[in-house]
């Protein structure tokens, strides 16, 4: 196969190589990892042909530029609204193009979004852990972080074609409105504590990384002695601390925890929830089981015919 090769020339915090996740080992104490936005990923890859869980590099904020010095391949962006431009010519930050030795992509911040993902039509050679290839932050373990001077290659699995842009469907959008349901120890909070969780308006901090966000906005104090042993957690958890301050727990959280979790997002909006920048406003409503059931069913068979109709363009490219 032809061999592709990049350098990074910069890359903000947070910028790594991440696969679907290294599943099956959080009783080991290994967190999942994983993108952060796991729809946008996953479309990334399938437009390239790629499996939906390849590595793929996740883009924070901060932006990132390489150089394309060897090879061929066709790229694909998806994620936040981020500016893609290669050389002198901008696409759209849903969108599929080809690069060449000599090319210079550029991906930052656009006009919303915090995450976004490039994959490559080319089998990366990248280190795993675990069996996986995603990137634990804290640890480093994985394909790793990735800075100015790495290299990337890849085995190119598609010659390069023409540019086309991609549907940014709704559900990929940030999501400010979050479902949650009740627990697991909402047992712990007064009844007005959890009026005012459910009524209250908070704001995302910038205590914001891929474990967790902490939540600005009234304080969520529990009523009981903070003496519950450690027990599992799981990505979308609304962990309070003694404070009051309630975190978001996300991609890389940690396994167990001995705080008490007033509620847990449904996972279908924490793809929208990862999207929304510090200092967004954010709104909780509760649903119960039966209905979170319902309305996760619901989104993966529109995930699912989403990402089908992805993979049938990829395939008449």
């Amino acid at each position: 196969m032809v061999e592709v090769r990049f350098n990074m020339v910069r890359a903000g915090p947070h910028v790594s190589v991440q696969d679907a996740g290294r599943f099956g080992m959080l009783r080991y104490g290994v967190p999942a990892s994983g993108p952060m936005d796991r729809l946008a990923h996953q479309a990334a890859n399938l437009a390239l042909g790629n499996p939906a869980g390849a590595a793929a590099i996740e883009i924070s904020l901060g932006g990132l530029v390489l150089d394309c010095v060897a090879g061929a391949a066709m790229l694909a962006v998806t994620g936040g609204g981020f500016v893609v431009t290669v050389d002198d010519r901008r696409y759209g930050s849903w969108s599929v193009f080809p690069v060449h030795a000599g090319s210079r992509v550029t991906i930052r911040r656009g006009p919303w979004g915090s995450w976004a993902y490039l994959a490559i039509s080319a089998m990366l050679e990248t280190e795993t852990w675990a069996g996986s290839a995603a990137t634990h932050a804290l640890s480093g373990l994985g394909g790793g972080k990735l800075s100015a001077g790495d290299v990337l290659i890849g085995a190119v699995s598609r010659v390069p074609g023409k540019p086309t842009a991609l549907p940014c469907p709704v559900m990929a959008r940030p999501r400010a409105h979050l479902r949650v349901v009740l627990g697991p120890q909402d047992r712990f909070f007064a009844p007005d504590t959890i009026d005012t969780f459910l009524g209250a308006t908070f704001t995302l901090t910038d205590a914001y990384d891929r474990m967790g966000v902490r939540l600005r906005g009234p304080a969520l104090m529990p009523d009981a002695a903070l003496t519950m042993p450690s027990e599992p957690i799981l990505r979308g958890s609304v962990q309070v601390a003694g404070d009051g301050v309630a975190t978001v727990l996300l991609a890389d959280h940690q396994t167990t925890g001995g705080y008490p979790k007033i509620a847990t997002l449904l996972s279908c909006d924490l793809d929208g929830f990862a999207q929304l920048r510090p200092r967004a406003p954010v709104a909780f409503q509760a649903v119960t089981p039966a209905q979170a059931l319902q309305i996760s069913r619901h989104h993966a068979t529109a995930t699912a015919r989403y990402l089908a109709g992805i993979s049938r363009r990829a395939a008449a490219i």
